[in-house]
């Protein structure tokens, strides 16, 4: 099966959490994938549309494109796959415009549609495409890591000198700055906290000393197990609770125990007193963190279970044969020209 993917930019996050990953997967079952750039579709364009239809199987992802775009790669694909891990029917949670975009939804309504199968990246995303397709078209399949790429964090460090850790883009950094009162009272209880930023830029947060670390893909496993506590904070919108937990995967894989507010996927996956601690206000931020800094021990055993409910639920050896069995139903299913033909339509 030839499989062409359709994606923002090859080196992004999404393609190389929910796609490239698999590749492994795909070429033992002797499948091929190509990856076209839709950011090139004006000077490629081409290109572009041939490779669809040459495809058997062509998987969007996250993208939402304009109707003319959209039913010419529905037109031409033999079976088209819809991938999104965003809640991208809607603006994102620091948009001035506000969250509601009606072109937004008037464009995932179509693509949902015009999709043979649907993925989803959690139950949120998943619920929001089953009321617009069958049941049946959707899957949801969790953004999933490579376990073995994370070497367990080395819980030794006690007191002053204990390292935070956040990691994430430009963009999502905004919603740690809105928990800057939870890590001022973190640090205020516990003296000589570091923050180490694994992003491509920083920012400041009184009472901690904060660690620019420049984001890479070469360096980015070995940046998070350097540290001895994961944090994530989610604003509490619709935006959020559409967000599939990639950066709390990466603290649990390194064997880091989280500290997060209970918003989204950060409810699901930090089991409070078992992978992490759960906690909301400023206070309860400061006492969950000074708890972890002060014991090891603690950290120790919460990263370990981290650990290995990542390798249960969310790596990509669990979901790797999977996802290609989605996508080789998906080429099988009769539903394909009816979709088509109700594109065409539309």
């Amino acid at each position: 099966m030839n499989v062409l993917a359709l994606v923002e930019q090859p080196g992004n996050v999404c393609y190389r959490y929910r796609v490239e990953a698999y590749l492994p997967e795909l070429a033992k079952r002797g499948h091929r994938l190509q990856t076209i750039s839709l950011r090139e579709g004006g000077r490629l364009r081409f290109v572009l549309y041939r490779a669809v239809a040459d495809a058997d199987l062509v998987i969007l992802q996250r993208r939402l494109l304009p109707s003319w775009q959209l039913s010419l790669v529905r037109g031409l694909a033999k079976c088209l796959v819809y991938d999104f891990d965003d809640a991208v029917f809607q603006r994102d949670s620091f948009q001035a415009k506000g969250p509601q975009s009606l072109r937004r939804q008037r464009r995932f309504l179509a693509t949902v549609r015009a999709a043979d199968t649907v993925i989803a990246g959690n139950a949120y995303l998943g619920r929001q495409a089953r009321r617009i397709a069958d049941a049946g078209r959707v899957r949801v399949v969790p953004t999933t890591v490579q376990t073995a790429a994370y070497r367990p964090a080395n819980h030794v460090r006690t007191g002053a000198g204990v390292r935070l850790v956040w990691i994430g883009s430009s963009s999502t950094l905004q919603g740690l700055e809105l928990a800057a009162r939870h890590l001022q009272a973190a640090g205020e209880k516990t003296a000589g906290l570091e923050l180490h930023l694994v992003c491509d830029r920083t920012a400041d947060f009184p009472a901690v000393a904060v660690v620019p670390r420049h984001w890479s893909t070469a360096t980015e496993a070995e940046d998070v197990a350097a540290g001895d506590i994961g944090v994530s904070y989610l604003p509490d919108d619709a935006w959020s609770r559409g967000k599939c937990g990639l950066k709390v995967l990466q603290y649990m894989a390194a064997g880091l125990p989280v500290v997060a507010n209970p918003v989204g996927m950060n409810r699901r996956m930090v089991i409070d007193g078992r992978t992490g601690l759960l906690a909301d206000s400023p206070g309860e931020w400061a006492q969950a963190i000074a708890r972890l800094a002060a014991d090891p021990a603690l950290r120790r055993r919460m990263g370990a279970a981290g650990r290995r409910l990542i390798e249960q639920r969310y790596s990509v050896e669990r979901w790797g044969p999977q996802w290609v069995d989605i996508l080789e139903s998906a080429t099988r299913r009769p539903l394909a020209e009816t979709v088509r033909g109700r594109a065409r339509a539309a």
